[in-house]
């Protein structure tokens, strides 16, 4: 079972992923984007030392960058390994996806290879997975498409933790070094255009055999292209568009005709496109499909002039980015929800609770009455966006912070306050209720069954519980055997309520491996209320979900 801390470190290890990856395409030549992907594996993903090996066009492997060591940098860069030698090393070893990990009881036979190599002697391995000096792994780094051409090979070394990479660690590597066979591909494909971009510059008398080079990197290329017009009445009309991007759009070239970007791009990244510079601009957006759907592409702007004194175009790089974008909506979510269970975890629910809180205790009740916020403003939605490299988190309806200055009770924030108390006049106040959730009798269970019958009985519980919930409704685990509901637009008796239903569906027997077992389950109803903090709540509702379980005898828990 995960700790709590690691949610946060998967976090700040996808941002620093995130950001290591978005470095790749800030590089202006080849060689500047192979130093970055070394620098990267060192800055971002917990490696000391990494090493570029770089396919030449003869087939062997050159050691192009090399990052954590001047000294081992001076001594192998420039080096040259057979391809044979590469091919027999990324045959060996055990497989990790993609990545081959060769541990160093079966690497000795490797040392007086041609390929070249550097290292430390250390000491022998304390426990099973602590990382020996000669152990290796390789990932490999492949053009996009389904011939799956070598581009080069990743070679790290020295984990700063001194452990072997887990599942974690292992898919953040393999993941990066897709992201930098595609920042190889085009850095070259930059480096092809950029070279007949100054030919149709500075060569009018080869003006025809460059417009053909042009034509065909144009064509040819792996990923979307599209030249647009640029100023008057049809500015950023699409003139041409390449076999790649009618293929991402699945729209044939005459229709692309018809439209300019501003047609195509999601409606809420309309923005995005508007700020992108012409000169240089680079943005991330969604482009519709002819089947209503959207893809992620990478958008990348360069002017091109059709003569010396000739019309300006605008010449359009597009990336299809859909799997990046995949991979890190599923990173955050591994990092914000319960592996087990799948629910929002802890750090979630109080990212969750934290924002519906602000500093100004009561202050639309005290300031304007009861009438002065909106009872019905219930629904809690939640998404990650990715903006400028990081993951935030926005929960719609009240994503604006509460600073000290802003004024009155009729600021943007919808303050979020308790019903009356048990026993005063109800005067129709909706709040945000948290219902602190525990199980009665799990323990024995877990300790007379084991961990895979509590792990089925935790599973089931929070299935019944996010069955009973509404849409909106957020249902979280804290840890252990201990749950907690966030329900808004709610009075004090319809959060009773909730509680006996909610404990109603968790007393029915659960089945696992052809055996029945029965948990109960003691509820304590608190409310989140502006001027209280994110500890606050959730203490309060714990605290009455214990005076809850000691006012019931242990027979009367134990069938709910």
């Amino acid at each position: 079972m995960e700790t709590e801390s690691e949610p946060y470190v998967r976090l700040a290890t996808l941002r620093q992923l995130h950001q290591v990856v978005a470095n790749l395409n800030t590089a202006r030549s080849l060689a500047d984007t192979l130093q970055t992907v070394a620098d990267g594996v060192v800055q971002g993903l917990g490696y000391e030392l990494a090493c570029v090996n770089l396919v030449r066009p003869d087939g062997d492997l050159v050691v192009a960058a090399f990052a954590g060591s001047p000294a081992a940098e001076a001594l192998i860069t420039g080096r040259v390994g057979s391809r044979a030698s590469w091919e027999r090393r990324l045959s060996m070893g055990e497989s990790w996806g993609d990545l081959r990990f060769i541990p160093h009881t079966e690497g000795w036979v490797l040392i007086e290879d041609d390929v070249p190599q550097w290292h430390t002697e250390g000491p022998e391995p304390r426990f099973e997975d602590e990382w020996h000096p000669r152990d290796r792994l390789y990932a490999p780094m492949y053009a996009s498409g389904s011939g799956r051409e070598l581009l080069g090979v990743i070679s790290v070394d020295r984990p700063r933790n001194g452990r072997r990479p887990g599942p974690w660690g292992q898919e953040a590597l393999q993941m990066y070094a897709s992201q930098a066979a595609i920042a190889i591909s085009n850095a070259r494909l930059r480096a092809n255009m950029q070279r007949a971009l100054v030919r149709l510059e500075r060569e009018q008398q080869a003006l025809r055999a460059s417009e053909e080079s042009f034509r065909q990197a144009f064509e040819y290329a792996p990923s979307g292209m599209a030249i647009a017009e640029m100023g008057g009445d049809q500015h950023g009309r699409l003139l041409r568009a390449n076999d790649a991007l009618c293929r991402l759009l699945n729209r044939p070239a005459s229709v692309m005709r018809r439209y300019s970007f501003a047609d195509l791009v999601h409606p809420e990244d309309i923005g995005t496109l508007l700020r992108t510079s012409a000169e240089g601009g680079r943005a991330e957006l969604r482009l519709g499909r002819r089947d209503g759907t959207y893809v992620w592409v990478s958008l990348r702007n360069s002017v091109v002039a059709d003569t010396a004194d000739g019309p300006r175009f605008l010449l359009t790089h597009v990336e299809d980015i859909e799997e990046r974008k995949r991979h890190e909506l599923q990173l955050a979510h591994r990092a914000s929800h319960d592996a087990l269970t799948g629910l929002p975890n802890s750090a979630e629910l109080r990212a969750r609770l934290s924002a519906r809180l602000c500093a100004r205790p009561q202050a639309v009740r005290t300031a304007a009455g009861p009438d002065a916020y909106e009872p019905e403003a219930t629904a809690y939605e939640y998404e990650y966006e990715y903006e400028q490299g990081h993951a935030h988190a926005h929960p719609h309806g009240h994503g604006f912070d509460f600073g000290a200055d802003a004024a009155g009770p009729y600021d943007h924030h919808v303050h979020t306050v308790a019903p009356p108390a048990e026993g005063d006049v109800d005067d129709g106040t909706k709040g945000l209720a948290v219902l602190f959730c525990d199980l009665d009798g799990f323990k024995s269970i877990n300790d007379r069954f084991g961990h895979h019958t509590g792990d089925a009985v935790l599973i089931e519980v929070a299935r019944r519980l996010s069955a009973g919930v509404r849409d909106g409704d957020t249902v979280a685990r804290l840890g252990g055997d201990e749950f907690v509901v966030l329900a808004d637009g709610l009075g004090a008796a319809d959060a009773a309520d909730l509680a006996v239903r909610l404990r109603n569906a968790i007393i029915p027997p659960i089945r696992v491996d052809g055996r029945a077992v029965r948990v109960g389950a003691s509820f304590g109803i608190g409310w989140a209320e502006c001027g209280m903090s994110v500890e606050e709540v959730l203490n309060s509702a714990d605290q009455r979900m214990y005076i809850e379980k000691r006012s019931r005898s242990k027979v009367h828990r134990r069938a709910g």
